[in-house]
């Protein structure tokens, strides 16, 4: 008898193990459940079956009760040790109640006597993944009842930021793929995490994977796994990310930096759902939520010839463009506090336990709230922890604050009065470039960030400036 596994592919349903020493019956089910639309790994006994529930993640188990070897039984065993979740059928030529109670007492779903009809296998499969699904969306939906409690992380008042959390309710419940865009620092993978929870896959992995961390040559066996031998070094098997990340969500943060031999093939994954380790001919289905992040200009990137137009389009089907922080100078304080809490331990948020006020004097609000914070969230994160290293006893004033945020190279907005005045009696269109020319100063030319600040396309930050040069020509 063969002790290798047979596994056929279908892009959607149940992943289902089937283990049985009958050949014919191995051939029926092969053929049967793709039909179906399930994906099937065929084994002849329970040492194969086992192997490969050591390897891969299925949804349900079918075995017979009677092997050579291993039985039934004891597969069940040792696959509700793999996993909590795995629902266990057991088929049997013995329709005995002994049978029938000991498969149950061990955890089987249910049990089927030989022989069985494949309508019978068919509504047994369908009961299991309407169970699975069920129990997803009840997670799913304690999730969001947990954000809406304030138990999520993603903190800020802002309008901005009140826009971000409304845009991650939307698409969370969607099996969209989402492209998060901003600034470094300014908390990307939060938010992938965010929509991760408050999807139907919050029970399943979460995976995030920084494309710009990986070596070139290494990337996509770190993604997508590799066979034993596959090349030098490969000593054994190795699970890829995307399958680490079944069922679940996978972000691949830094997108932009992927080699362009890679983005064909995620391309090609994305589209089909379909994966193939290095050194290995055969292909196999995930299913993966994908978020991507970035902070670059993807677009520009497309015209310089660096990343593939096609990709773009296939990953950007929803954007979520989080703010920098100084763009919601006004969130400063209350992240202030909840990253001075976090750092010294405490548990609890900060609304109910720490406000800013206690935590930090006057003179310290006012100068976190005017520094550039070009690293953002990650920098004033940085910042508290150098301020409560120095700090013995609260509240936190100017002087713990790292020279460079005190010494006065932050520049502190134009009082009203002042700004009154130099634009008193100026035209709308007078306005409006005075409003670019000082945002251009602020990004040191920079034209993204500027465009960003001012809430407008680069398109239309350039045809504007494009106008300012014909009327001054």
């Amino acid at each position: 008898m063969s002790m290798t596994a047979n596994k056929t592919k279908s892009p959607k349903g149940l992943q289902v193990l089937f283990a049985d020493d009958e050949e014919s019956l191995q051939e029926l089910i092969s053929y049967e459940l793709p039909r179906m639309g399930h994906s099937v790994t065929v084994c002849p006994n329970g040492e194969t079956a086992l192997d490969a529930l050591q390897q891969d993640h299925y949804d349900c188990l079918i075995t017979d009760l009677d092997m050579p070897g291993m039985s039934g039984i004891d597969l069940i065993g040792k696959a509700g040790e793999l996993s909590d979740e795995i629902e266990c059928v057991v088929l049997t030529g013995k329709s005995t109640v002994e049978s029938a109670i000991a498969a149950l007492r061990y955890g089987a779903f249910d049990y089927l006597t030989k022989p069985c009809k494949l309508i019978e296998i068919e509504a047994l499969l369908q009961r299991i993944e309407s169970k699975q699904q069920l129990a997803r969306k009840v997670k799913a939906v304690s999730h969001q009842l947990q954000r809406a409690e304030g138990n999520s992380q993603l903190l800020g008042e802002n309008v901005l930021m009140q826009q971000v959390k409304s845009l991650i309710s939307r698409v969370a419940p969607t099996p969209s793929t989402v492209l998060v865009r901003g600034e470094t620092g300014t908390g990307k993978e939060l938010v992938a995490r965010e929509i991760h929870n408050q999807s139907d896959r919050a029970d399943q992995p979460f995976v995030a994977v920084n494309c710009g961390a990986l070596p070139e040559n290494l990337i996509e066996s770190e993604l997508f796994g590799h066979c034993k031998g596959a090349f030098t070094g490969a000593d054994a098997q190795r699970t890829g990310l995307f399958e680490m990340a079944n069922h679940g969500t996978i972000m691949l943060d830094e997108i932009g930096e992927l080699p362009k031999g890679v983005q064909a093939i995620l391309l090609r994954v994305l589209e089909s759902g379909e994966i193939r380790r290095v050194g290995d001919n055969q292909i196999f289905h995930v299913d993966v939520r994908v978020i991507c992040a970035t902070h670059r200009n993807l677009e520009d990137m497309v015209l310089n010839g660096n990343f593939r137009e096609d990709l773009l389009f296939r990953i950007n089907p929803f954007e979520i463009q989080i703010p920098s922080l100084r763009q919601r100078r006004d969130d400063i304080p209350l992240l202030a506090a909840h990253l001075y809490e976090r750092q010294q331990g405490l548990v609890g948020s900060t609304k109910d336990n720490l406000q800013y006020l206690n935590v930090f004097t006057p003179k310290a609000i006012t100068a976190l709230e005017t520094a550039e914070w070009k690293g953002n969230v990650r920098e004033l994160a940085n910042v508290i922890e150098h301020a409560s290293i120095l700090c013995d006893e609260l509240p936190i004033s100017i002087q713990h604050l790292p020279q460079r945020i005190h010494s006065g190279e932050a520049t502190p907005p134009v009082s009203m009065p002042t700004a009154d005045r130099m634009l008193a009696g100026k035209t709308l269109r007078e306005l409006e470039t005075w409003a670019i020319s000082n945002a251009l100063k602020r990004h040191n030319g920079n034209k993204p960030d500027t465009a960003k600040e001012l809430g407008v396309s680069l398109k239309t930050l350039y045809n504007k400036l494009n106008n300012q040069l014909d009327k001054s020509a």
